[in-house]
């Protein structure tokens, strides 16, 4: 090949991935959209339009007329039977879910363990499920590969999940071991960073440039960095450890002797209201219709410690938005004003005086998604037919 006809297959290449991208984080657009949003001419539009379909990557709808003028153009949208699957191992559960290139969740398990599972397990656990599904609900799929969200630290290079602590791993290598067992890419993230990348492209920090997002779940909290609109991972991809900080709360001096995760806590929430193990929906129900005394006490305590870490976060980051998900979110639903108002208080002047505070829009299907976009970030980069 010639080194012109290199470069413009190289350019062909590039284009073919703007559009997929464009579908897939923005939804259906139509092809004069397309056009206005590349600045490429329309029957380059549709040609490239045509090869993502012979791939099997996007699919053309019928054009909506609805007030506009002019012959109609259709709608390319990406093809929803383009799935990748996502994993979230957890100290009581591991869920498993097939998450479309259209960001729709067409399958989802919740797998309840008396304790943490091994990574080997966990492996084993996701080719069984996926040998179910291929013959079952996923049988006219393509699995494009597998991401997983593991709550503890995670070396970008290869995937090894240096630490775990709280599912008891501790150098595990999680990519190989899935990889080989289901025969799929396979790409594993810390869980708290994905749930920040869904949230800043699809969720409540959509549009914002820097953001902190904070992640409560059942191994504690772990948190995703937003600077000028890119991710950040820090040297070896472990920025975020929030949990990890000690707040040192005034007025709360039981706070002094641990890590905010040991005291911000999905476990003591269980606690209060009786429950071994829930999901995130369970735990809100109960949280809301408790009347003991003690419920709504350790609530308010945990807020209070929420709001220190939040505003020593917000002195170093200067975030326009923060994100709280899982538990976090519950526990702050109903009281956004007075938060924002606490951090406000302890933060330096001017640091806070825009910040927004608000809750994750993904719910459950943050971290999926998340997930599912490390499995999907290879063919967004170089989109190729099956």
């Amino acid at each position: 090949m010639s080194e012109a006809a290199a470069r413009g297959d190289g350019v062909r290449r590039a284009n073919l991935s703007r559009i997929l991208r464009l579908v897939h984080l923005d939804g259906p657009r139509s092809r004069a959209a397309l056009t206005e949003a590349t600045g490429l001419n329309r029957s380059t539009i549709a040609a490239l339009v045509g090869e993502l379909v012979d791939a099997g990557l996007v699919e053309e709808l019928a054009p909506d007329s609805l007030g506009r003028v002019g012959r109609p153009s259709p709608v390319v949208a990406p093809d929803g039977r383009v799935v990748a699957i996502a994993v979230n191992p957890e100290v009581d559960a591991t869920t498993i879910a097939a998450v479309g290139l259209d960001r729709r969740v067409v399958a989802r398990d919740r797998i309840e363990t008396a304790g943490p599972p091994t990574p080997e397990e966990t492996a084993a656990l996701v080719a069984t499920h996926l040998g179910a599904w291929r013959t079952g609900i996923l049988r006219d799929s393509r699995i494009e590969g597998i991401g997983l969200a593991v709550p503890g630290l995670v070396r970008s290079a290869d995937g090894l999940v240096r630490i775990a602590p709280h599912l008891g791993w501790t150098d595990a290598p999680l990519r190989d071991l899935v990889a080989e067992a289901t025969g799929l890419y396979t790409a594993v993230g810390n869980d708290a960073s994905l749930g920040a990348l869904a949230e800043h492209l699809f969720g409540a920090a959509r549009g914002a440039d820097d953001v902190i997002y904070l992640n409560g779940g059942a191994s504690g909290i772990g948190g995703g960095l937003i600077v000028h609109g890119v991710p950040v991972g820090g040297a070896g991809g472990y920025a975020g450890e929030f949990g990890q900080n000690r707040p040192a709360a005034g007025g709360d001096r039981r706070a002094t002797e641990g890590v905010l995760e040991d005291e911000v806590s999905r476990s003591r929430l269980l606690a209060a209201v009786g429950l071994e193990s829930s999901d995130e929906p369970t735990l809100a129900a109960a949280l809301a219709s408790a009347t003991a005394p003690g419920v709504a006490e350790e609530v308010a305590r945990q807020r209070r410690i929420l709001v220190t870490a939040l505003a020593n976060a917000v002195n170093v980051l200067n975030p326009a938005v923060v994100v709280l998900g899982g538990f976090l979110a519950t526990i702050a639903a109903d009281a956004i004003p007075s938060l924002v108002e606490g951090v406000r208080a302890q933060s330096m002047p001017g640091v806070a005086d825009a910040l927004e505070l608000r809750l994750a829009v993904l719910a459950e299907d943050r971290l999926l998604i998340g997930a599912a976009e490390l499995a999907f970030a290879e063919l967004l980069r170089a989109p190729s037919p099956a």
